[in-house]
């Protein structure tokens, strides 16, 4: 039994694990040939993510997914790599709109190059992403532009925020439907399709990968606020800091809303103030971990989590069907 994947995924079955090992390696190799360029230095600005390494997430559901055909079928490998470029070409934009400095561990392209590098590099990647899918077929070229639509007008969302009216978590839920669970439920689209699988499977799987992306991110959400360093693998309250607008801090105003307590309503303010200060951002970061907007947010993570789970079981039982049903328990792990 080995350890692949995000989550320490455990493969139970030598077959499977096999499969998925040898997948995953020619996705490296794929990624790290698909990123090079005859100029150097978009060679060394295009393979700053991918050398920094990540969970490949993406790739390992394009993986699973080609269990339920034709495991070996030949757009498998290409297709998981179309899906990690598009991601990583995402956090290369991410990263200048977010003015972030650190990624993976390492200096973010923007910190490194600047905005412009950063951003052209994005758009590098999203180019090669495009010449492999020109060689998997129209049907693919399509799902994709489809996902890529729905990325970016979830990014959009995201920046406008909520129309007057609009139900903030409503509108976040949305946002993160877009901007994440549409290139996850891709991954896993990609791995059934291009192994042949029918076409009730491909739907299967693509619902859940819509449920389990979005899930993933609101794990996210919970562990921003509730986890140490140690855990998370960043500095808890990052997007609290930063003023971003995740679960937690949007279900803390509902009630607020809501309730008027004096409470809810002192922390909400807290969380409008300058939270670049330590003081400040240690004390908002305290009263969260211990108010039951968190729990409320684990509590939707289960759920979604849950209807991800849910979502396989008109598939046949096998080792990849267990093997997505531990990733989905694992997300609900990562929320406690």
């Amino acid at each position: 039994m080995t350890d692949v994947g995000p989550f320490g995924l455990s493969v139970r079955d030598q077959a499977l694990e096999a499969d998925v090992q040898a997948g995953m390696a020619a996705v490296e190799e794929g990624l790290l040939e698909a990123t090079k360029s005859e100029v150097p230095f978009i060679t060394e600005a295009a393979q700053h993510l991918v050398r920094a390494g990540g969970k490949r997430f993406r790739p390992l559901l394009v993986m699973l997914s080609a269990q339920f055909g034709d495991r070996y079928a030949p757009g498998i490998v290409p297709s998981a790599v179309v899906v990690e470029l598009t991601h990583l070409a995402t956090l290369y934009h991410d990263d200048v709109m977010d003015e972030a400095a650190v990624r993976r561990g390492v200096a973010s392209a923007n910190a490194r190059w600047g905005n412009s590098v950063a951003v052209l590099t994005g758009d590098f990647l999203f180019a090669r992403a495009s010449h492999i899918l020109a060689d998997l077929g129209p049907e693919a070229v399509r799902v994709q532009a489809e996902a890529f639509e729905r990325l970016v007008t979830g990014q959009i969302l995201e920046t406008a925020g909520p129309q007057d009216g609009r139900d903030p978590v409503e509108h976040y839920l949305d946002v993160l439907g877009g901007k994440t669970g549409s290139l996850v439920a891709v991954s896993c689209r990609f791995g059934a399709m291009m192994s042949g699988a029918d076409e009730t499977v491909v739907d299967v799987l693509t619902q859940y990968g819509e449920r389990l992306g979005v899930a993933f991110q609101l794990a996210d959400d919970v562990l921003d606020i509730a986890s140490d360093s140690h855990e998370s693998g960043k500095t808890p309250g990052t997007d609290l800091r930063e003023g971003i607008p995740t679960l937690p801090v949007l279900r803390l105003r509902e009630r607020a809303a809501r309730l008027g307590l004096a409470d809810d309503v002192a922390l909400c303010e807290l969380l409008d103030s300058d939270l670049t200060d330590d003081d400040r951002h240690a004390e908002a970061l305290r009263l969260l971990r211990a108010h039951p907007a968190l729990e409320q947010a684990r509590q939707d993570t289960i759920r979604y989590a849950q209807d991800a789970r849910s979502a396989l079981a008109p598939l046949p039982e096998c080792t990849a069907k267990t093997a997505l049903v531990e990733l989905s328990d694992a997300v609900v792990h990562r929320a406690g």
